[in-house]
Parts: structure tokens; sequence; C-alpha cells
């Protein structure tokens, strides 16, 4: 196998989409084009990841020092709910949807997704999420007043006494969310079960595609309990229903169980999509196929299956009887099986493999470094006794953000560059991807850490103020967040200068095996000029095997690690 760089790939110029206006205004229209959707995504995303960024610079801020003095305990409340829904309800979820959205119908060869107009309301249903929700934190009795999710009782107190305030654009933001993503949910499964191209049987489908669909089959049956949760609660706060209140024969642990149902496997919906990234991406730069791809592909249905066992580990501190906590720290630990199943297959994947450390492998090898770290914490908390002991202090918080930042936002950068060229045509510059990786790794090692060890020594979450004890380790997180902010400038110059002004390639630059890489680059508005028949499985690096029996680019058929001319 010869160790092609992209230098040496022929680089041909891409076709723009035929019959459809090319430019930006495009991205601003009811759009049924599911790659204009994916963008749209993902731009709406990223802007409201810079705001819950923004949010996060100055809740690090007033923790540089013991003292609350940059901002007053309410108002750090507040940032510190808003920052957490942001970066979970319109960035970390839209962000994947817009991926997946983008490349799930190019990698099963469909035309677009399986309800088109469903999917363009899908996510013209997130901006409104988005304005409800920073709403909610500019308005009287916001989220400063109900603090992190709304957790009952504090929740259903209603200190304007008015119908419309900041709790009930909150609550409302929540469950216009939920909707959107099981309108969305409905649409992958489908598109994934009937619209797969004539030969991709179920072990001929991409990891990426199994993973999506494992994430979305979650998204089924775990959002209806969240959405049921915000809206009884939206009542219990406006019309006086009791469903949570205890003081009228509410139960508030009830609650908890609606929220926690969903929003523990909720962790898979996100992590799942990223462990399919890094699925497509080690084979490409590695040059040998995806090692166990068929155990890797089960173990994303196993994950789901299992993730629906596991929420009450978030409340051992809760009145948990002994043998629930007994039979959750269980299952808790059993998801770890077939997560450490994809690990040891990624790692075989690149043992012996010719790697190219371009920015998208280095951010998934970053990613699963982060991620195995994330994981051995995650195994401890799933642990009654150390969960106990941590609850409600700051390891939980560097457990979470290892998972969240580490392992999910790391997926995310190594995807975008990856398939960056598919989308626009262009390369990024290389240069500018390694100064952001090396920025992001580090700075994600020095905020997060710290956290640990100021969490095993006691110090409680959601604090504005706190013991000097503490200081050390708050200073070294906050200059880690101030770097992870700085990270986000060269991304952000690499971008739109590539998008405008990159060097033009071909179709498929990587010499990459997988349908999306047949067709230009970008796509033409319906995909392909003709549905192409899969005749072999995926990563395929090595083989020197077609993927499909015909193509209408035939140069494109053959072995990847062949050169073009």
């Amino acid at each position: 196998m010869a160790n092609i760089p992209v230098e040496a790939i022929g680089v041909t110029r891409a076709q723009p989409y035929p019959g459809a206006p090319d430019n930006w205004k495009r991205f601003f229209t009811f759009s049924t084009d599911h790659k204009v959707i994916g963008i749209q995504y993902i731009f709406t995303a990223f802007f409201f990841f810079l705001v819950g960024g923004l949010f996060s610079m100055v809740m690090r801020g007033e923790l540089i020092s013991p003292d609350t003095d940059l901002v007053d305990r309410t108002v750090y409340n507040a940032l510190f709910t808003m920052h957490g829904s942001i970066m979970l309800f319109l960035w970390t979820f839209p962000v994947l949807v817009g991926i997946s959205n983008y490349l799930v119908p190019l990698m099963i060869g469909a035309r677009d997704m399986a309800f088109p107009r469903l999917n363009a309301v899908s996510f013209w249903m997130i901006p409104i999420v988005g304005l409800l929700m920073i709403g909610s934190f500019l308005v009287p009795g916001g989220p400063s007043q109900s603090g992190w999710w709304a957790y009952p009782p504090v929740s259903l107190q209603n200190p304007t006494g008015n119908l419309i305030n900041g709790q009930v654009l909150w609550i409302l933001a929540v469950a216009i969310s939920g909707v959107s993503s099981i309108m969305g949910g409905v649409n992958f499964v489908t598109t994934i079960f009937r619209m797969r191209a004539p030969g991709m049987t179920w072990f001929r489908t991409p990891a990426f595609v199994w993973s999506v669909l494992a994430a979305q089959l979650i998204q089924l049956y775990g959002l209806p309990s969240l959405t049921a949760g915000a809206v009884m609660l939206l009542l219990d706060l406006t019309v006086g229903t009791s469903f949570f209140t205890p003081e009228r024969g509410g139960n508030p642990i009830l609650y908890q169980h609606f929220f926690w149902f969903y929003s523990h496997p909720a962790v898979y919906v996100m992590i799942l999509p990223v462990f399919g990234i890094f699925s497509e991406v080690l084979p490409v730069h590695a040059r040998k196929p995806l090692f166990g791809y068929r155990v890797i592909a089960v173990s994303s249905v196993l994950i789901t299956v299992i993730s629906a066992t596991v929420w009450v580990h978030h409340m051992f501190a809760s009145a948990t009887p002994g043998w629930m906590r007994i039979a959750f720290m269980f299952s808790s630990m059993l998801v770890g099986v077939p997560t450490g199943i994809k690990v040891f297959g990624w790692v075989a994947t690149i043992w012996g493999g010719k790697i190219r450390l371009t920015t998208p492998m280095l951010f998934a090898l970053g990613g699963i470094i982060n991620f195995v770290f994330a994981g051995v914490t995650g195994i401890m908390l799933a642990s009654v006794p150390i969960d106990i002991h941590v609850n409600n202090t700051y390891f939980v918080v560097g457990h979470f953000h290892y998972v969240i930042y580490g392992a999910i936002v790391f997926g995310i950068y190594a995807g975008l560059y990856h398939w960056f060229p598919k989308i626009t045509g262009r390369m990024y510059y290389e240069g500018l991807g390694k100064v952001h990786f090396v920025l992001t790794f580090i700075g994600t090692a020095l905020t997060f850490l710290p956290m640990h060890a100021a969490g095993l020594m006691g110090m409680p979450r959601r604090v504005a103020s706190y013991d000097p004890e503490f200081a050390f380790w708050n200073v070294l997180a906050s200059l880690g967040g101030f770097l992870l902010g700085i990270s986000t400038l060269p991304f952000i110059l690499n971008m739109v200068s590539s998008w405008i002004r990159g060097e033009k390639v071909g179709n498929n630059p990587w010499r990459a095996i997988g349908l999306e890489w047949l067709t230009t680059s970008p796509p033409p508005v319906e995909n392909f000029e003709e549905i192409p028949i899969v005749i072999s499985a995926p990563y395929g690096y090595g083989k020197n095997e077609p993927l499909v029996a015909t193509s209408p680019n035939p140069d494109l058929t053959q072995s990847p690690d062949t050169p073009t001319t």
C-alpha cells in the first residue's frame, strides 16, 4: 500500500450544485436539500457554541479567585444554567445532527433524507429554541431562580407571579428542542432502514451510519420522557397541576426519573456519532481496514440497549433503595464493555498502519485518548461508594467535560476537517489545523484535569465563591479555559479562509473508500447521477477491490491506494 500524501493526488475542479443557486443565500432559505440543511445546522450550532463559550469565560473569570468579585451569585447561577443548556441543546446535539444530515444520505447512496420537509422543519425549530433560551436569561424569574435543569421543587417557585417568565421560556425551549429531535430521529431511522443503495446490506453499511442509527433509536425511546417531564413541569408552574409539587401530593423524585431516563442516554446520543467519526477517519489516515468492523457496528446497538438501564446512577444520592443502587451500578459498568470493544478495534486499526498525522487524524487520536481517561473516571462514578463521596463536586464536572469536550468536541473537529474537502471542494490549511489541535489539546487538559483534583478535595460545583484551598486548581482551570477560547480562533480563520480561497481539490483527496467520495465535491443536488450498486464491504484498504459495480466517474472505482494521473 502506498502512502499517498495530499500533494500527490490529482486535483480536479469541483462542480457546483447543478440547478441550485451556488451562493451563500441558499443557506437562509427553507431548503429541503439535506446538504444545505446539514450546513445550516452546523453554522447555527457553532454560533451558539461561541455564545456558550463566552458564558464559560465569564464563569472561569469569576472562579479564578475565591471571592465573588466579577459577577454576583444570582448572575453566576444563571450563567451556569445557560452555559450548560446552550452547549447541549444548541451546540452538541445540532452540530452532530448537521454532520449526520450531510453525510448519511451520501454514505448510503440515497438522494436525500426520507422526509425532506420534515427535515427542514426540524432545523428551523432550532433558532426558535435559541431565542427562547436566550430570552429566559434576560427576563425576570429566569434560570437563576431555578438553578441547573430547573430541578423541582425550586423550579416551582414563581417569584414574579407572571404566567410568562424566564423559567417558562426555558422549559418551553427544552420541550420544543425535544420535539425537533424526535422528528429528526424518525427521519434518520426511516432513511437508514428504507433508503440504502442496492447491495448495501447491514454489514456493508459504514460504521458512521450504524452509530447514527443507534443514537437516533435512543432519541426515539428516551426523548418522549424528557419532553413529557418538561411539559408536566410547565403545567405545574403555570396552571397549578401537582405532578412534582410535594405540598400538593406531587413527587419531585419522579421528575428526576423523567429527566435522567433520557439525559444519561443522551450522552450516548452525542458520543455514538463521534464513535462513528473515529471509525471513518482512522482507516483512511492509517490506510488499513477498520479492525473488527462487524463487532464495532453491533457494539453501537448494544450501547443503545444497555443505555436504557443506567439512568438511576445519577440518583444514588437521592432516596434510592439499596437494591436499586446495586442493580444500576452493575448496568452502568456494563456499558463499558461495548465501548471498550470500540477502543480496542481503533487501536488495532492504527497498529502497523501507514499513519498520516493530518489534522483530522490528530483530533481523532486526541479524542480517543481523552475518551479513555473519561471512561476510567466514568467507571469510578458508576461505583456507589465513590459516586456518593464525590457527588455534587467538581470531580463530576471534570469527568463530564472530558466526555463532552475532550471526546465529543474533538470528534466533531475531526469530522469537520475530514469532510471539509467534500463539503466545499477545497482543502483546509494544514498548518492552521495543527495549531488548532495543539491549543485545544493542551487547553482541554489544563481546564478539566484540575477539576478532578479539586473535586476529590471536596470543592462543590455550582458555586461562585470557594475556600482558598481550592484556589490553585481553579487558577489552572481558568487559564486552560481561556486557552480553549483562544483555540477557536485558528479554527474560524481556517474554515473561512479555506472555504473562500483554499486550494481546489478533486472529488476524493484522501483516496478514501465510501459512497460519499464517489460523487463530486461539493455533491450535486441529488447526490448521484445514478444510484450506485454496492458490491463489497467498506474499508477495503489494500484489497484493490471496487466498492460499487458501476460509477458515474470510473476513476473512482479503482483502489484508493492507486494515485490518479
